[in-house]
């Protein structure tokens, strides 16, 4: 049996519904961290349908021509979202097969992503004023190096993270140093958290963040999709209390 790649979660680039209206679709690896010490990352994007067929697209993964087809089947392309500071490298690609559709990007994309990103493009900057606004709330959240907008989608109880916690299976991760820098940083599974060198960058923001994080155990969330690791099906509210304990009390 030929192991995934690591840290994945198979099938890959392909709709998997999770609840009404609501599909995830785990992606390839990404590398990321400094030179000689990269990680691999496995990505997960969110597809949330609205009332009028219209699709929000939160943390894009590649559009291989099979998704663009069942993204086609689903509904229509109108938001397609940057959430976080680092996660933005196939935006290009959704905003080139859907032209219409309006791209919102975390504050600082535009300004790391350079020439990658070269269309007009809307921040993710308050709280409220977006046409998704009914069905979605959003809260944003600014650090000093990163920023990222969280979500809710209120008919299916689920909220949406980028890297505010991150949850790595150590048993999915080939590399020993794999295993043993996410369970140092923080971010193994069945301990997810917001990572240590993330909470560093908002220590002059804490006060801020545990606003956010009481506003989103306030929701009382059944679920909680994360883009890295396993994500949490149940018990959302009790999983934001402990993974931001650090932080609460």
């Amino acid at each position: 049996m030929i192991s995934p790649p690591d840290g994945t979660y198979p099938p890959l680039n392909t709709l998997k519904p999770i609840a009404d209206d609501v599909w995830v679709v785990d992606g390839p690896v990404i590398r990321f961290g400094l030179p000689g010490l990269r990680m691999g990352f496995p990505t997960r994007m969110t597809v949330i349908r609205l009332a009028d067929r219209g699709l929000f697209v939160h943390s894009p993964t590649p559009l291989v021509d099979p998704l663009r087809t069942e993204i086609n089947r689903i509904g229509m392309v109108r938001w397609i979202v940057g959430p976080n500071t680092i996660h933005y490298w196939w935006i290009p690609q959704w905003r080139t097969a859907f032209a219409d559709a309006a791209v919102y990007l975390a504050p600082g994309i535009c300004r790391r992503a350079g020439r990658h990103i070269d269309f007009d493009t809307l921040q993710l900057e308050a709280a409220d004023g977006y046409p998704w606004d009914d069905a979605i709330a959003t809260v944003p959240m600014t650090g000093s190096i990163t920023s990222e907008a969280a979500f809710f989608h209120h008919a299916s109880a689920t909220l949406l993270l980028t890297d505010l916690i991150e949850n790595f299976e150590p048993q999915r991760l080939h590399s020993i140093w794999a295993r043993w820098l996410t369970r140092l940083g923080g971010a193994q599974d069945p301990h997810g958290s917001m990572p240590r060198d993330m909470r560093w960058t908002y220590r002059h923001h804490l006060p801020a963040l545990k606003a956010a994080v009481e506003r989103m155990i306030g929701w009382d969330p059944v679920r909680i999709i994360l883009a890295h690791g396993r994500w949490y099906d149940r018990d959302g509210a009790a999983e934001l209390r402990r993974a931001f304990a650090w932080l609460l009390h």
